[in-house]
């Protein structure tokens, strides 16, 4: 599932014309990149969900004849991401799946970070495994991160006024049982994060490669430079 249902308030002007997965990056539009990254993997379906710009979105992607897509909308009422998600469980299905943010970019420098993602992953221990990025060197990004990671794995969250060594890159495993006793109003992901780190089934991977953060305009542009290095 691609999460590209967001206003794009941190971009400020950008996004007053144009829904924030349809602003471009190296003369390629957000979303496709993403989409160009799921096609690489051997991916052939994607769910995405739509509210800002959401006749825009279907229009731009009615060009794209590589993967199959379906669209979840939100048009009545914006759901935040957990709560999107659990309102695509239809179109979802029953097994794991990857949720991607709309608004990221990463480039990998060993293998296939989705591949990676799914090699490591363990129904029998896991309800969710992110990606991860080291919080120094993160391109565009400007806060103090958002993780620790223990050797095994399992994922705790930064404690109050540190800095944690490691960025949630929007990339991610879930399992589809997350999502049946969830709360029936707009939730963010951070409730399934929370929830799973109790229970002690919320791991990470480290990803090996660049990523970057797309949510703000200095994010945007240093992606551009980033691109043409």
């Amino acid at each position: 599932m691609i999460l590209a249902a967001g206003l794009g308030r941190r971009m400020g002007a950008l996004t007053q014309a144009l829904p924030k997965p349809l602003l471009q990056v190296g003369g390629r539009a957000i979303i496709d990149r993403v989409l160009d990254r799921l096609v690489d993997a051997g991916i052939n379906r994607a769910v995405i969900n739509l509210h800002h710009g959401a006749a825009m979105l279907r229009e731009h992607l009615s060009g794209r004849d590589d993967l199959v897509l379906q669209f979840s909308d939100e048009s009545a009422s914006l759901l935040d991401t957990g709560g999107g998600i659990a309102h695509a469980m239809p179109l979802l299905g029953e097994r794991p799946f990857y949720v991607i943010n709309g608004d990221v970019l990463w480039f990998d420098r060993m293998g296939n970070a989705l591949h990676a993602l799914a090699a490591r992953f363990s129904r029998a221990r896991m309800d969710a495994l992110l990606l991860l990025q080291p919080t120094v060197g993160a391109i565009g990004y400007g806060g103090v991160g958002d993780f620790l990671m223990g050797a095994d794995g399992r994922l705790s969250r930064r404690p109050e006024r540190e800095v944690a060594p490691f960025i949630h890159t929007g990339v991610q495993i879930l399992r589809a049982e997350l999502f049946k006793d969830c709360p029936k109003a707009p939730f963010s992901l951070n409730h399934i994060y929370d929830r799973a780190a109790a229970l002690e089934r919320l791991f990470g991977l480290r990803h090996e490669g660049e990523w970057m953060e797309l949510n703000r305009p200095d994010g945007l542009a240093a992606a551009e430079r980033a691109l043409l290095d």
